[in-house]
């Protein structure tokens, strides 16, 4: 697949490699997104597009709630494991998912979508090519929408601590080991909402801050932070540098959860605009 002029080799293949371990642990998609998105259009879907969708964590939450969803993803694994899950569902014949860029949507119509979501994702996209589209497929009154949640999720602060720790080493190093195209560039999210409304292309835009409950045991913690791309891009290079230090945080965390599930929060900013 050709990648558009303004996108990067380095962000569609930052999570070649690991969907599996990415969708076991990673969190769903929170229903509270539906919640507020189908609240501020005031009527339920016809079209939901989820762009850069990964594994379908973001995408199968609308599939009681939107007509038709297509995920967007560029990366071939996480795309397979996408559409491997919507297969072992009942009922998701009105889902799909499409190879594709979020700034190259040449296969969907003018003023076709209701909804274009972006999950964990708005951040890997070249954002000016990315907005003008989706002013472009939006129906008047749609909804853009890009989301994340903050890492670590809240659960105590010596491991929060040690995880974000190792994974600033683990930038470090994948930065080191990466030349060229190969290097991912992460955009700040801070600047989502700027970006919103600079463009010129919504009539309102707003941040909306939730938190969503969810269990956790010692593996889930840990594979947490496992999936995280900078952590990956490192043990892909096949580097053992980092072994000493994921050990010594697996141990921690095993040690904190005793065996045992714990609650942990996981805290949200959605930046929406309103055509």
């Amino acid at each position: 697949m050709t990648i558009p002029e303004g996108n990067l080799k380095g962000n569609v293949d930052r999570f070649t490699g690991f969907a599996d371990l990415y969708d076991q642990f990673r969190p769903e998609a929170p229903k509270l997104v539906v919640d507020i998105l189908s609240s501020y259009l005031s009527k339920r879907p016809h079209l939901v597009l989820d762009l850069g969708c990964g594994t379908g964590l973001s995408t199968l939450i609308w599939k009681e709630y939107a007509d038709r969803i297509i995920g967007v993803e560029p990366n071939d694994d996480m795309r397979s494991k996408a559409e491997e899950k919507r297969q072992e569902l009942v009922g998701a014949d009105h889902i799909s998912y499409v190879p594709g860029f979020s700034n190259s949507l040449n296969e969907v119509k003018d003023e076709s979508v209701d909804i274009i979501t972006c999950s964990q994702s708005f951040h890997w996209m070249e954002p000016i090519g990315t907005l003008k589209e989706a002013g472009r497929v939006l129906n008047e009154g749609g909804i853009f929408a890009a989301y994340d949640c903050d890492w670590p999720p809240t659960v105590h602060w010596k491991l929060e601590q040690e995880y974000l720790q190792l994974l600033e080493q683990a930038d470090l190093l994948a930065h080191q080991l990466t030349n060229g195209e190969e290097q991912a560039v992460k955009r700040n999210k801070n600047e989502h909402l700027k970006v919103l409304k600079d463009s010129g292309i919504f009539r309102y835009t707003r941040e909306v801050v939730f938190h969503n409950k969810e269990n956790c045991d010692a593996e889930r913690y840990t594979g947490l932070a496992l999936s995280q791309g900078g952590l990956q891009t490192v043990l892909k290079q096949g580097s053992v540098e980092l072994d000493p230090q994921i050990e010594a945080f697996r141990n921690q965390v095993e040690e904190y959860f005793n065996g045992a599930t714990k609650v942990i929060l996981f805290s949200y900013r959605l930046r929406l605009g309103i055509k």
